[in-house]
């Protein structure tokens, strides 16, 4: 086992990325710093500015927005923290893929070959990603989502819940998909997009 794990944030995501870190048994303590000393689901050792007290230790961020784990990924890597990735041991994962530091690859997920995934990125339960594909930093895949083959999505995009991506998609930086949504062509405008049968932005 290694030494500390600190978890930045204290969230339901994070939740579930000290479960992941858990089942890695790689670590003999794992510490969260979140700005909310009244967490309701851990005991915080302080907040997140706090973090350079923890210099020799691994951090994680157990953050869901976006774009505030880009934030704090650059603060980070700029400091040269070491900042690790989570993979959940019922993952699936082929030996030809690879996968950028801060991402946590969550239960059930299928990654197939040849696929490149970005840093701080979340991979969550359940979602499927085939082959040849690449994702953005800090893009967020949820829930039951899958991306077909020869897809390219961009920096800080959301594929929403359940989603399907066709393939050979490319989905520009800052895209954000609702529920169920189901693209069949390019998305090449940041911005929100809902509806299954036509694309309309926010």
């Amino acid at each position: 086992m290694n030494r500390q794990l600190i978890i930045l944030g204290a969230g339901g995501h994070a939740k579930v990325c000290y479960e992941i870190a858990l089942s890695m048994a790689q670590w003999e303590e794992i510490l969260f710093l979140d700005d909310n000393p009244n967490n309701r689901y851990f005991s915080i050792s302080g907040p997140i500015g706090s973090l350079s007290n923890y210099p020799t230790a691994d951090f994680f961020i157990g953050i869901g927005n976006n774009e505030y784990r880009k934030i704090l990924t650059q603060q980070l890597l700029k400091l040269e923290y070491s900042l690790v990735k989570l993979i959940h041991p019922s993952a699936i994962i082929s030996s030809t893929v690879t996968i950028g530091v801060g991402t946590v690859v969550m239960a059930g997920a299928v990654i197939n070959s040849c696929t490149k995934i970005g840093k701080s990125c979340i991979i969550n339960t359940s979602s499927s990603i085939d082959h040849d594909n690449f994702i953005g930093d800090y893009s967020h895949i949820s829930p039951g989502s899958h991306v077909a083959g020869n897809v390219s999505i961009g920096e800080l995009v959301w594929v929403g819940i359940g989603s399907v991506i066709s393939n050979n998609i490319t989905l520009t930086d800052g895209v954000k998909l609702g529920a169920g949504f189901i693209a069949y062509q390019d998305i090449n405008q940041s911005g929100t997009y809902v509806n299954n049968t036509k694309y309309r932005i926010l």
